[in-house]
C-alpha cells in the first residue's frame, strides 16, 4: 500500500488472482470475442431470430462454442471436473460438455443475443472420470469489455445433489401419479375440511349423540354432503361409472349418488363423530346410464390431515359381479330354477315359519300337473320342461305377496296363503283357473291343465293337518280328472298313458 492507504496497481492485481485462484466456487475466465464477431457477420445477414437461427442447425450452435476460448480456471474448478491442470481440462472439454448440452447452450447464446451482459442456465457437465454433475451456471461479460466479450467470467456452482433430490422428488410424485392414474380400483380425493367444521360446531353446541341429532335434523346429512369437495379422479372411476371425462361425471354426480346413498352417508358421518378415520361398507352407486354398481367402499383421511380432514381418500372396490353371483345363489337356495317358483326347501320354512307367528286366517291351494309323465314319454323332457314353466307362469302371475307359490315335486305345486280364510282361498283357486285357460289360449299343442285342491286352517288346527287335507281335496281332483273320458281325443290320447301307468 502507498502511504494514503490505498493498494497499489501491483498488489491489487495479485490479490484478485489469490482470490480468484481461492474462491470457493468454480470460476473459469473465458473469451467470448470469436461469438460476438460471429453474431455481428449473422446480424449482417439479416438473423432475426437467434433461437430459430441455431435450431434450424444443431451445427452453428457447435460453431459458437468451439469460438469460445479458456483463459483460466479457479482450483475449485479442477478439483470439480479432476483435472490436474488447465491444460488437461481445456483437452477433455468434449467429455466435460455433452450429451443434453445443446438446450442450454441454445438458451445461453440466446440471452447475449438479446444484448443481456450476465446470462444463467442449468446444465449437466461431466467430470473426467465420467461422473455426472448437475451445475447452476452464471456468466457476467466483466466491466470494461462490453463491446468485444473478450473477458467474460463464468461461476459454477455445483447442484448435483440439490438436482437429485428434485429428481428423485419429481420420480416419487410419478409414481405416486402412476399408482393413482391407473389404479384397478375407482379413486376419488375429496376435501372433507368443511364437514369437519359442521361437526365441530354441533360438538361445541353440546350434542353428544350424533344419531339421535341426525334423527330429528335428517337436513343436516344432506348439508354434509352437499359440501364434499371432489378433488380428482383416476381413469378408473370414469370407467366403472361410464362417464367420458372428469367435467362430466363431477357435473352429474347426484345421479351417481342417489337412492339409499344418504342412509350410507349418514353411517359415514357417525363414524366419523365417533373418530374413526378409517372405513369400509357397501353401498350402491349408479353409473351415467342408470345402472346399478355395487362397490366396497373404503374411505380415509390421509396421514397429516387428521385435524382438518382436507385430504381423504375413497376407494370403490366393484364387487357388482360378486352380488350378482351371491343374489343368483340365494335365488338357487331358494327357488326352482326351471318354473322360478320357490323350491320346497323354502316352502318347508315358510310353512313353519307361519305355524310359529300364528297368521290365521291360512288357506293351502295344492295343484298337480296332470299327464306329466304321458307327455316325457311321448315327446321327450323337453315339452314336459316347457309345460312344467308354464306351470310357474300360471302360479306367479295369481299369487301375490305374503302368499307364496312353491315346486314341492316333479309335478306337485303348493301354494301358502296367509291371511286368506276360505272364500279368499276359493277366489286364488278360481283366478288360477282362469290363468290357466288363458295360458292354453296362447300355446298351441298340448294342454296346460291342472288337478287343484284347497283347505283353509280350522281353529286349533295345526298346518300339517290343513296341507293334508288340501292334498286329499286335490288327489280327488286328479282321479276326476282321469275318469272323465268325456274329453275331447286330443286329452285322452295325451293322457292313456299315465292313466295305464297309475
Amino acid at each position: 500500500m502507498d502511504k494514503t492507504g490505498t493498494m497499489s496497481g501491483q498488489a491489487a492485481d495479485d490479490s484478485d488472482t489469490g482470490m480468484f485462484d481461492l474462491a470457493p466456487v468454480s470460476l473459469w475466465l473465458e473469451d467470448f470475442s470469436g461469438v460476438k464477431r460471429q453474431f455481428d457477420e449473422w446480424r449482417r445477414d439479416g438473423v432475426v431470430s437467434m433461437r430459430e437461427h441455431l435450431e434450424a442447425d444443431p451445427e452453428r450452435v457447435r460453431l459458437c462454442s468451439s469460438r469460445i476460448r479458456v483463459l483460466k480456471v479457479n482450483r475449485k474448478t479442477l478439483s470439480l471436473f479432476e483435472a490436474s491442470n488447465l491444460d488437461e481440462l481445456v483437452t477433455n472439454l468434449a467429455g466435460i460438455l455433452r450429451d443434453d448440452m445443446f438446450t442450454s447452450l441454445v438458451d445461453e447464446l440466446c440471452q447475449l443475443w438479446d444484448g443481456r451482459l450476465e446470462f444463467n442456465c442449468n446444465l449437466v457437465n461431466y467430470s473426467l472420470s465420467g461422473r455426472r454433475i448437475d451445475i447452476q451456471l452464471t456468466g457476467r461479460i466483466l466491466p470494461g469489455h462490453e463491446d468485444t466479450w473478450d473477458r467474460v467470467l463464468i461461476s459454477i456452482e455445483d447442484v448435483t445433489e440439490r438436482e437429485a433430490a428434485l429428481r428423485l422428488q419429481a420420480a416419487s410424485e410419478q409414481y405416486a401419479v402412476g399408482l393413482f392414474e391407473h389404479s384397478p380400483v375407482s379413486l376419488w380425493v375429496e376435501d372433507f375440511s368443511s364437514i369437519k367444521t359442521l361437526l365441530d360446531e354441533i360438538r361445541s353446541k353440546g350434542i353428544e349423540d350424533f344419531r339421535v341429532f341426525t334423527d330429528v335434523h335428517p337436513e343436516f346429512v344432506q348439508r354434509c354432503m352437499s359440501e364434499i369437495r371432489v378433488l380428482d379422479v383416476n381413469r378408473h372411476t370414469l370407467q366403472l361409472f361410464q362417464a367420458p371425462d372428469k367435467p362430466t361425471l363431477l357435473h352429474r354426480i347426484g345421479e351417481v349418488f342417489r337412492d339409499d346413498m344418504q342412509v350410507n352417508f349418514r353411517e359415514q358421518l357417525i363414524d366419523l363423530w365417533e373418530g374413526k378415520l378409517f372405513q369400509q361398507r357397501e353401498v350402491v352407486n349408479y353409473a351415467l346410464d342408470g345402472s346399478e354398481v355395487h362397490v366396497l367402499l373404503q374411505f380415509s383421511v390421509l396421514p397429516g390431515h387428521e385435524e382438518d380432514w382436507s385430504l381423504v381418500q375413497i376407494g370403490l372396490t366393484d364387487i357388482t359381479a360378486r352380488k350378482k353371483a351371491e343374489t343368483y345363489l340365494e335365488f338357487l337356495g331358494k327357488h326352482d330354477v326351471l318354473t322360478s317358483l320357490y323350491n320346497r326347501s323354502y316352502y318347508v320354512d315358510e310353512l313353519n315359519r307361519i305355524e310359529r307367528k300364528g297368521l290365521r286366517p291360512m288357506t293351502v291351494v295344492m295343484a298337480d300337473l296332470n299327464g306329466l309323465k304321458a307327455i316325457n314319454d311321448q315327446w321327450g323332457h323337453g315339452a314336459g320342461d316347457a309345460l312344467l314353466r308354464r306351470v310357474g307362469e300360471v302360479l306367479t302371475k295369481a299369487v301375490e305377496r305374503p302368499g307364496c307359490a312353491a315346486r314341492i315335486g316333479g309335478d306337485e305345486f303348493a301354494v301358502l296363503l296367509p291371511g286368506i280364510d276360505e272364500a279368499g282361498g276359493e277366489l286364488v283357486v278360481q283366478d288360477i283357473q282362469r290363468l290357466v285357460d288363458l295360458n292354453n289360449q296362447f300355446h298351441s299343442g298340448t294342454l296346460l291343465t291342472l288337478s287343484i285342491g284347497a283347505a283353509t286352517n280350522r281353529p286349533g288346527e295345526r298346518l300339517e293337518e290343513t296341507v293334508r287335507r288340501a292334498d286329499m281335496t286335490m288327489y280327488r281332483a286328479k282321479r276326476d280328472f282321469y275318469s272323465d273320458f268325456s274329453r275331447d281325443r286330443r286329452q285322452r290320447d295325451a293322457f292313456d298313458a299315465a292313466m295305464a301307468a297309475n
